[in-house]
């Protein structure tokens, strides 16, 4: 669900995913206005695609949960980029734009495949087998509190506040709150939250390398979106034939949540936050991803019947307000 947004400047940090995406996780970095070419007004008021984006984005997990029920995990994450590749090369095809040339840009997108997409898609769907797919959702929201801590290292335009500080440290807190420290973790899967953690890390690596070596490169966020999914699939296409075998079967609705996973929560959501970029800015359309862990944690309770204790919406709070402390920026408040 990640993938560089066009970069004429230097990439700006999330949003996942997401990116998926997600998986949503998300979340996918999202393009600056200015880098977007204009499109044409949509139909649907702003707010309504921005709740629908938020609901693809957070039933993303829950696709990748109904998945991996049927399917090897790299099965899973290679339906997911495939689809996804597909979606936005049809939309390339219609627009009749080219991908990116290069050996150079191919170089590189090849690296953000891996961070952006195969790797972290693969760690939430091997997560999923032994954690539920709310727990999975809410350590996607980490992602900004990974990305803040390496940014202070790897960016130096990047520099800490104590504010900044204080969100890392709310933000973990909300992470130990989520997985009930002050029981021992008992009933917490480690193998599985680990992965989950892991996969989050994943996306703000990535980012950070997309803005270290492909700011400059020309091109339509929908071209280099769909030629790193390109990418991904085929990374994804020999990791699984060389690690599982073909699958036996395909059960409708695994199968389904498979081409959801990636035509909707992959290509037309990513298609989707560019647009709203255009139109409310890149500030305003991250907010998305401080939904996405409230949709996943509800679909899964509601659809999956997955259990929810006190202290998992009460940490996913705190996770996420720590987030947003370390989002802001000194001298950002707006001028009225």
């Amino acid at each position: 669900m990640s993938a560089p947004a066009p970069v004429r400047r230097p990439l700006p940090t999330l949003t996942s995913p997401a990116s998926p995406a997600s998986p949503a996780a998300p979340v996918s970095p999202v393009a600056t206005a200015s880098a977007v070419a204009a499109t044409p007004r949509a139909a649907l008021d702003w707010r309504i695609r921005f709740a629908i984006l938020s609901v693809v984005w957070g039933f993303s997990f829950l696709f990748v949960k109904v998945g991996t029920e049927a399917y090897a995990p790299f099965h899973v994450s290679l339906g997911r980029v495939f689809f996804g590749a597909l979606a936005l090369a049809t939309v390339l095809l219609v627009r009749r734009e080219p991908l990116p040339r290069g050996l150079r840009t191919w170089g590189h997108l090849t690296v953000a495949a891996l961070l952006l997409n195969s790797a972290p898609f693969s760690l939430f769907a091997y997560s999923e087998l032994s954690i539920p797919s709310s727990l999975a959702g809410i350590c996607n929201a980490t992602s900004p509190l990974w990305g803040m801590a390496l940014s202070l290292v790897a960016l130096s335009e990047d520099r800490p506040t104590r504010r900044r500080f204080a969100g890392l440290g709310l933000g973990f807190l909300g992470v130990l709150t989520v997985l009930g420290a002050w029981q021992g973790f008992a009933g917490v899967d480690a193998k599985g939250t680990a992965l989950a953690l892991l996969a989050s890390l994943c996306y703000p690596i990535g980012w950070i390398y997309v803005r270290r070596t492909l700011a400059g490169t020309p091109g339509s966020p929908v071209a280099l979106t769909g030629a790193q999914l390109i990418l991904s699939t085929l990374q994804l296409a020999v990791v699984s034939a060389v690690f599982t075998t073909a699958p036996a079967s395909f059960p409708l609705w695994p199968t389904l949540s498979v081409v959801a996973l990636g035509a909707l929560g992959t290509g037309m959501a990513l298609q989707m936050q560019y647009r709203l970029v255009t139109e409310i800015g890149p500030t305003t359309a991250q907010m998305v991803t401080y939904f996405i862990p409230v949709i996943a944690t509800a679909a899964g309770v509601l659809v999956l019947g997955e259990q929810l204790h006190w202290n998992t919406p009460v940490g996913a709070a705190i996770v996420l307000a720590g987030a947003a402390l370390t989002q802001t920026r000194p001298g950002a408040r707006k001028k009225g």
